[in-house]
This record gives structure tokens, C-alpha cells and sequence, in this order.
């Protein structure tokens, strides 16, 4: 069965089943929950809360439907992939063919059916053009992210780093409550499925080093000195990447 779950950025309160990732706010479109804050008067919702890190007990019918597309951006071809309910995949396509691309996940998705789409992927291109040119500096994609309960726990910590700032590998195994956990947490940074939109290039060393990233080292540089460039008062310049790493740096001195 699959057990995939919608990722969403976790709330201090009452883990709410929505299938909707809105890192800027948002709720359940089914009974409009939003943030929290019942829809009205007694009006909570009649789901059973659950957390981020709670699978769906229902899978998808057999078999998956994945709509695909390629788009371009300054660091190369990426794959884009969703199912119904929210977007799945964004890789890097690292002169691969799309093809090569759909075979990578013929073992995990044997049976899934595989459709180009233009149409269902714009949205989400169109929000990866924006953010290039940086006059989108926060996401609201649906996800809809396979993986175990520890990973799904490390995706949403990320999805909560600021656009133009770092955490350590350690200090989001602390948002998490597994503070010795650092290096499983690289690991699962690491597998994350949906690049630029989960931010996995936001987490580096504890020393301010780059470490490791799945779409090769240049491309984490590029991405943390375009969110430092655009995330600075208009006028001021420096070295942007040390401007990204320094706030993760005094964000840990204030702790």
C-alpha cells in the first residue's frame, strides 16, 4: 500500500489532516480550518486531529497517476511530478532524459501511470520563475511526500527556515525534539524529494560550511546568495552567502 501523506508546515496546535502545504498560512479546504482557528462557532473540525509525522490510513487506488513536466530554470532542467493531491517530486534533472527520469521511480511506483502535463505543473513553475527573479520569496505548493514518519518530521521542520536564512543539521534536529538525531537528519535532508520548495539548501554545517546537497554543492551556493541578495534592505551588499550563514550564526548565539 502506499503510504504517502501530505506534507504541510506543522502548527503549534491540533495536527490537522489538510492536504494543503501553504508555507504562508492556510487550512483545510474541506471544512475551513485555518491556522487553528475553527471555521465558526463550535464548528471544529470532525476529522481526528493528527501531526504531520501521522500517515493517511487509506492509499491511493492502484494505479498511481503522476502528471509530469520539465521546466527550466538558472540551474538546469527540473523534473516536476504530482498525483492529485499535491506535487511529489522536483529534481534536478542532471542531463538526464525525462525518461531516465520516470524510470528512476519504477520500483517505488511499479504500476503508476505516467501523464505529461503542462497544464497541471504551470502553477508550480510558474512560482519556481518567480522565485528566481525573486519577487516570490514563499511558496504555497500542495505536497503530497512519501516517506517514513522521521523524514516527514525533517521535511516539515525545513518547510518553517525563513527565506534568506541557515539552520544547522543540529538545531533542526532540536525543532523536531531529537536534538542528538543531527546526522539522521542530514540523511533525510538529503532524500528530500522536492527541491528549492522544501528547503533543503537552507540547513549547513554548524560551522557555516555548505556540507552536503543533493543537487551538488554549486547549486546550494547559488540558491542561499540569491535568498541573501534579495532578502537584504534594498541598497546594501556584501557577501551574500556569508550574509545567509551569519544568520543562522547569531541565531544560534541567541539561543
Amino acid at each position: 500500500m502506499d503510504r504517502s501523506v501530505a506534507v504541510r508546515t506543522p502548527l503549534p496546535t491540533n495536527g490537522h489532516p489538510s492536504r494543503l502545504v501553504d508555507t504562508g498560512g492556510g487550512g483545510c479546504r474541506a471544512c475551513g480550518w485555518r491556522l487553528g482557528v475553527p471555521a465558526g462557532p463550535g464548528a471544529a473540525c470532525a476529522r481526528p486531529a493528527r501531526g504531520l509525522d501521522a500517515p493517511r490510513g487509506l492509499g491511493y487506488p492502484r494505479p498511481v497517476r503522476l502528471a509530469y513536466h520539465m521546466t527550466s530554470s538558472p540551474l538546469g532542467l527540473l523534473f516536476l511530478a504530482r498525483t492529485e493531491r499535491g506535487l511529489r517530486f522536483l529534481e534536478f534533472m542532471d542531463r538526464r532524459s525525462l525518461k531516465r527520469a520516470i524510470a528512476s521511480h519504477e520500483e517505488e511506483y511499479p504500476d503508476a501511470k505516467w501523464d505529461p502535463s503542462l497544464l497541471e505543473l504551470k502553477p508550480v513553475a510558474d512560482q519556481l520563475e518567480a522565485y528566481f527573479t525573486g519577487s516570490l520569496t514563499r511558496f504555497a505548493v500542495p505536497l503530497d511526500v512519501a516517506g517514513s514518519e522521521f523524514q516527514r518530521q525533517v521535511w516539515g521542520a525545513l518547510l518553517k527556515i525563513p527565506y534568506g536564512e541557515t539552520r544547522s543539521y543540529g538545531e533542526v534536529a532540536k525543532a523536531i525534539g531529537q536534538p542528538k538525531a543531527a546526522r539522521a537528519v542530514g540523511l533525510a535532508n538529503n532524500q528530500n524529494p522536492v527541491a528549492i520548495i522544501i528547503p533543503c539548501h537552507r540547513v549547513i554545517g554548524a560551522d557555516g560550511s555548505l556540507t552536503g546537497y543533493g543537487g551538488g554543492l554549486p547549486r546550494k551556493r547559488r540558491l542561499l546568495e540569491l535568498e541573501a541578495r534579495f532578502s537584504q534592505p534594498v541598497g546594501k551588499t556584501g557577501n551574500l552567502f556569508a550574509a545567509a550563514a551569519s544568520k543562522s550564526t547569531t541565531g544560534r548565539a541567541g539561543r
